[in-house]
């Protein structure tokens, strides 16, 4: 992928005060507060450490959950957490562009790192609107006049426009950081030098996503295969007429995903031989057990996870694969029950010669707890935004990168 947005590397930073937007989300503890994972942190602790030793004075934004859950709060613990990860005594203050924030960020000296409030305790940033637009509101307005470069390494949140993600871009010299530009360079690379038999495994809950991103690889030819699991996997089935059972039909109908289906079989019709679907799967009886059952005979019970056939069956079809794309767990794998098929395609995948990509979200917890990681080439850190690359799809935060070299181009620092 040719490089068409800055990097780090294009700017003197030295004495500079950079606002960088990172992607620190993370569970919380709703009693005690206390952050139960800080695998995002120790991602972004490169980029702002690197910023820190080379003297810029470094303004960080990020946000933690949305408005209306029970983990939306402050970034206090973040900022503890953040410290202790970084080594150094990150600043905080509970504000975003208060006068005691101004002036804490004024007050910055080199090498030092300030923490902002959750982005998100701002209600404009909940609006996604094209960059030129975002740079009108307030939080851009209120801090752009304070900072010589916005440094965007948040790759997990880059599918989104709000207002900390792209409305610094078209007033202020912009950058990548570095998660953003090692996701992007080895996802890209990794579609366009794709080596052939290719497998994309496609499971979890975002069966729009999915359904999108697996027309896109067939339609395109970078698919030799698509292993379907999941809701993607009940709606595949629903559409080759297989009957699923009153439970995953009604899940299916109460998501609103009815048009999946008729779409799907448009989908089965022209690429029946590439697209896998289970020949078995894992219902949850009246015992609260699993129940391993051929798809020609479905009980009306839910559907957990794939069967135990099936779990052979995409081993192997994984195991000779030169490319792996895979998104999704298999079934409910937090249910010990029901995480033998996540847990068994993971472990071909990690002992698969091809090369590997997990697509970060759930997935990508479930390949870390079940011990995977180091055995997998690359563990995205954003299921959206890695999903919508898979799709074919523009990031918003990626494109108002590259518009952003465009407007600064002479004016690099």
């Amino acid at each position: 992928m040719a490089i068409e947005f800055n990097t780090i590397d294009d700017f003197d930073i030295e004495g500079k005060t950079i606002l960088v937007r990172v992607d620190i989300n993370a569970p919380v503890d709703p009693n005690s507060g206390v952050i139960l994972d800080d695998t995002r942190m120790k991602l972004h602790s490169e980029t702002l450490k690197e910023l820190s030793k080379k003297g810029a004075k470094v303004v960080v934004l990020a946000h933690q959950s949305r408005p209306g859950k029970k983990d939306f709060t402050t970034l206090e613990q973040h900022n503890k957490v953040l410290s202790r990860n970084l080594r150094i005594d990150v600043k905080y203050i509970d504000s975003l562009f208060s006068h005691e924030a101004k002036k804490a960020i004024k007050s910055l000296k080199n090498h030092e790192i300030l923490l902002l409030e959750n982005v998100r305790f701002f209600s404009e940033e909940s609006i996604n609107k094209p960059a030129y637009e975002q740079s009108k509101t307030i939080l851009p307005q209120k801090l752009a006049p304070l900072a010589d470069i916005f440094i965007n390494d948040a790759f997990a949140a880059a599918h989104r426009s709000q207002p900390s993600l792209v409305g610094f871009t078209p007033i202020i010299p912009s950058a990548a950081g570095r998660v953003m530009e090692k996701e992007l360079k080895v996802i890209q690379n990794a579609i366009d030098k794709v080596q052939k038999p290719c497998v994309f495994l496609l499971g979890g809950m975002k069966a729009d996503d999915s359904i999108d991103v697996m027309e896109n690889v067939l339609k395109s030819g970078t698919a030799d295969y698509v292993l379907t699991t999941g809701l993607v996997a009940n709606i595949i089935l629903l559409a080759s007429g297989v009957n699923i059972g009153k439970p995953s039909k009604n899940f299916i109908k109460d998501k609103d995903y009815c048009y999946l289906v008729k779409k799907s079989k448009k989908l089965l019709k022209k690429w029946e031989s590439k697209i896998v679907y289970p020949k078995d799967v894992a219902v949850e009886n009246e015992n609260k057990e699993r129940l391993d059952v051929p798809i020609s005979d479905i009980p009306d019970f839910p559907i957990f996870d794939i069967g135990v056939e099936s779990i052979k069956e995409y081993a192997k079809i994984i195991r000779s694969a030169k490319t792996i794309f895979a998104n999704g767990p298999a079934g409910v794998f937090e249910n010990p029950k029901f995480a033998m098929g996540t847990e068994d395609i993971l472990n071909a995948i990690a002992s698969s010669k091809g090369f590997s990509i997990i697509g970060g979200g759930h997935i990508a917890a479930a390949t870390v707890s079940m011990g995977f990681e180091n055995d997998v080439n690359h563990v995205s850190s954003g299921g959206g935004a890695c999903i919508n690359l898979l799709a074919g799809n523009k990031l918003a935060a990626v494109e108002a990168l590259e518009n952003s070299a465009k407007i600064f181009k002479n004016q690099k620092k």
